[in-house]
C-alpha cells in the first residue's frame, strides 16, 4: 500500500512477524485464535503516543482474552528515541500489558496503511478490520480512557460491528525511511 492508501473496513488483516523488545518473534495469529486482536501504532517519542498509551494499557488489562500488540515503525536512525534499544528501556522501566513490536522495514505499517502514533487496528476473530483510528476524542482528557477502543472492541466481542468503524487517527505521523 502506499502512503494514501489504507486498509479497508471489513478486510482481512495482513500478517507479520515482528520482533518483540527482546528479540521474540510474535505474528499477528490465525483466524478463531483471539475474539479480537486489537494492533496499534507507537513510539517512545510522540506526545500523542505517551498521552493515549496508559489508556490503551488499561484497555488491554480489561480485556485479557483480546489480543494486543504495539508496533514501532518509526526510522530509528532519524529517530533514535525509537531504536529497538530504546523500546526494550522503556518496555522494561514500564509494565505493559502487550509486547512492544519493531517494525525495522516498516513493511507492517505499508501493509496497513498505518499513519500516525497512535493509530488503532481492530481485528475480529476473522482477522477482518473492525475499527481503525484514534483510541478516543482527545489524548489530553484521560477521563475519556480510551473511549472509542472500548466501544468498538466491545461491539467486536459481542459479534456485532462498532456504531463507528472508522475515525481519525490523531498523532504523529510515522517517521518514514526515505
Amino acid at each position: 500500500m502506499g502512503p494514501d492508501e489504507q486498509l479497508a473496513i471489513g478486510a482481512v488483516a495482513p500478517g507479520f512477524s515482528l520482533p518483540d523488545t527482546e528479540g521474540r518473534i510474535h505474528s499477528l495469529g490465525e483466524p478463531g485464535e483471539a475474539p479480537a486482536t486489537v494492533v496499534h501504532w507507537t513510539c517512545n517519542h510522540c506526545p500523542y503516543a505517551l498521552a493515549w498509551h496508559d489508556r490503551i494499557a488499561a484497555a488491554a488489562a480489561d480485556h485479557d482474552s483480546v489480543r494486543f500488540v504495539a508496533i514501532n515503525s518509526n526510522n530509528a536512525e532519524r529517530y533514535p528515541r525509537d531504536s529497538p534499544e530504546a523500546m526494550a528501556e522503556r518496555w522494561a522501566a514500564e509494565e505493559w500489558p502487550f509486547p512492544y513490536l519493531h517494525d525495522a522495514d516498516q513493511a507492517v505499517a505499508r501493509a496497513y496503511g498505518a499513519r500516525t502514533t497512535p493509530d488503532i487496528f481492530i481485528l475480529d476473530a476473522d482477522l477482518k478490520l473492525a475499527y481503525r483510528g484514534a483510541p478516543d476524542g482527545d489524548h489530553q482528557d484521560p477521563a475519556q480512557d480510551a473511549a472509542w477502543l472500548r466501544e468498538a472492541l466491545s461491539a467486536v466481542l459481542a459479534g456485532s460491528e462498532p456504531d463507528t468503524p472508522l475515525t481519525e487517527p490523531v498523532g504523529c505521523s510515522i517517521k518514514w525511511k526515505e
